[in-house]
């Protein structure tokens, strides 16, 4: 049975050590994108190996985590100006 807790970015960010105020997540993104379409998200060399890990296992479709990472994934992917 699938969970019903709803994650967001700021918990995530937590998670993953890394500061997790608005702010802060922004300036990540932005530093950091837009990751290459042939990596997936666990890939990218900005992360730790554990960072790495983690995010594998919450990208998994039955892991609740999996919709925010979605969120993380498109946002590091796609400027705000690609999308218009």
């Amino acid at each position: 049975m699938l969970s019903a807790t709803r994650h967001n970015l700021p918990e995530l960010f937590s998670q993953l050590g890394l500061p997790s105020d608005n702010g802060a997540i922004d300036r990540f993104i932005d530093a950091h994108r837009p990751l290459s379409l042939q990596l997936r998200l666990c890939e990218a060399p900005f992360w730790s190996l554990q960072q790495a890990r983690a995010l594998e296992s919450m990208m998994d479709d039955t892991n609740e985590w999996a919709p925010v990472c979605g969120d993380l994934n498109t946002r590091l992917r796609y400027r705000a100006c690609d999308l218009f």
